[in-house]
C-alpha cells in the first residue's frame, strides 16, 4: 500500500424517479379516478472525514462514484422508493478542490464531519397531483429531475502541530525517530524521505504531533530534486522546525535556500513561527560548532539551537522552544511523572504507508 495524497474522483447524485399515470381499476368502481404514485428521490453524494485513514489509495482504483436513482412511481398511489445515498469516505484533512484545482469546495479538517457533494435529483409527481374539479382524469405524470454530476479533486494535507523543514540528509528522520516512536527510513544517501512521516512527542506532559516532509533542495519549485509539493503537508501546522545540516559547508546558505522555496511556494507558509537548528554536532568540533551556529544566527536573524539527535543532545530544549506555539489544548498525559529524560515517546497511530 502506498502513500497518496492527491485523486481526481467523479460524482454523480441520483435522478429522480419519474411519476406513475394510472387508474383505479376496481370492481363497481364505475368511474376509477386516477392514483398514480409519485417518484422516489434520487440518492445524494456525500463525502464523510474519518480517523482511521491516512492515505488516497483507494481512490487511484476507483474514480467513479454514483448515488442509487430514485424508483419510478406505481399504481393504487404507491410512491417509488428514494434512491440510497452514497457516502464517500477520506482522511481527516482532505481538501475537496472543483475541477479547475483551485476553487476549495470543502475543508475536511474534523473527524466526523459530512459535507454534501451532489444533491440527488427529485421525483416527478404522479398523475393523482394534478387531479382538480377542471381536470378529474389527468393523463399525464412529471418525469423525475436529473442528479448532479462533477469532477473533483481531492488534495490531503496532513494536520501536525510541527513541521519539519531541511535539505535532504539534514537529519530529519533521526530527529523524528528520537522524539517518537515512528520509524522512518534512515539512509545516508539523499531524498531517503519520499513521503509524509507523522510522529508524536511528549513535550511538559503534552502531545505535539510532528510531521516530516522529504528534503527540499534550491530549485525546487521548478521541479528540482521532489518539487515542493509537499509542502502542502505542512500548512496546517502551528510552527516550523528547522534543521540544517551542521556538516553543510556553507550552513548560511543552505539555510536561505530554504526560506526562498518557501517564500516561492507561499508567503503565508513563509509566515509562520520558526524555530532553526543546527543539527549532527556530534560530527564537529567545539571551534566548528560556535563558528557555524554565529554564520546561522546572521542568516536567520534568530536564536539558533545547537543539537545531536543520535547523541541526544538539546533535543528537549529545541522541543521545548517550539512548544510554545502550539495554542491548540493539547491531550494530557495519565501519567504525570516530569520528564527527566530529553524527550518522551508515545505510541504513533497513524503510521505512514
Amino acid at each position: 500500500m502506498k502513500f497518496l495524497d492527491q485523486a481526481k474522483i467523479y460524482v454523480q447524485s441520483g435522478d429522480g424517479g419519474s411519476g406513475c399515470v394510472s387508474f383505479r381499476h376496481e370492481k363497481y368502481i364505475e368511474f376509477g379516478g386516477p392514483n398514480g404514485g409519485d417518484g422516489g428521490k434520487g440518492g445524494s453524494v456525500y463525502i464523510e472525514a474519518v480517523p482511521n485513514l491516512n492515505t488516497l489509495i483507494d481512490f487511484r482504483y476507483h474514480q467513479h462514484f454514483k448515488a442509487q436513482k430514485g424508483r419510478n412511481g406505481m399504481g393504487a398511489d404507491k410512491n417509488g422508493p428514494k434512491g440510497e445515498d452514497l457516502i464517500i469516505k477520506v482522511p481527516v484533512g482532505t481538501e475537496v478542490l472543483a475541477d479547475d484545482q483551485t476553487t476549495l469546495v470543502v475543508d475536511m479538517i474534523e473527524a466526523g464531519q459530512r459535507f454534501l457533494l451532489a444533491k440527488g435529483g427529485d421525483g416527478g409527481r404522479g398523475n393523482t397531483q394534478f387531479k382538480s374539479s377542471t381536470n378529474q382524469a389527468p393523463r399525464y405524470a412529471e418525469p423525475g429531475w436529473p442528479g448532479e454530476e462533477k469532477w473533483l479533486w481531492l488534495r490531503l494535507k496532513v494536520i501536525a502541530d510541527v513541521g519539519l523543514l531541511g535539505m535532504p540528509n539534514a537529519g530529519k528522520s533521526t530527529f523524528l525517530s528520537v522524539v517518537s516512536k515512528a520509524r522512518p527510513k534512515i539512509a545516508d544517501y539523499p531524498f531517503t524521505t519520499i513521503h509524509p512521516n507523522l510522529g508524536v512527542a511528549w513535550v511538559n506532559d503534552y502531545e505535539m504531533v510532528i510531521a516530516d516532509i522529504p528534503g527540499l533542495i534550491e530549485g525546487a519549485h521548478a521541479g528540482v530534486g521532489l518539487g515542493d509539493r509537499f509542502l502542502k503537508h505542512v500548512e496546517r501546522c502551528y510552527a516550523l522546525l528547522h534543521l540544517v545540516d551542521g556538516t553543510s559547508q556553507d550552513v548560511a546558505k543552505s539555510y536561505k535556500d530554504i526560506r526562498n522555496e518557501l517564500e516561492l511556494y507561499d508567503t503565508k507558509l513563509a509566515a509562520k513561527p520558526e524555530v532553526v537548528a543546527l543539527s549532527k554536532i556530534d560530527a564537529l568540533t567545539d571551534e566548528e560548532i560556535a563558528s557555524k551556529k554565529h554564520a546561522l544566527e546572521q542568516a536567520s536573524g534568530q536564536k539558533v539551537f545547537v543539537i545531536s539527535s543520535v547523541a541526544r543532545q538539546g533535543v528537549y530544549e529545541c522541543l521545548s522552544a517550539i512548544n510554545r506555539y502550539i495554542t491548540r489544548s493539547g491531550r494530557k498525559k495519565e501519567d504525570q511523572t516530569p520528564i527527566t529524560e530529553p524527550v518522551s515517546a508515545t505510541d504513533q497511530p497513524w503510521s505512514p504507508i
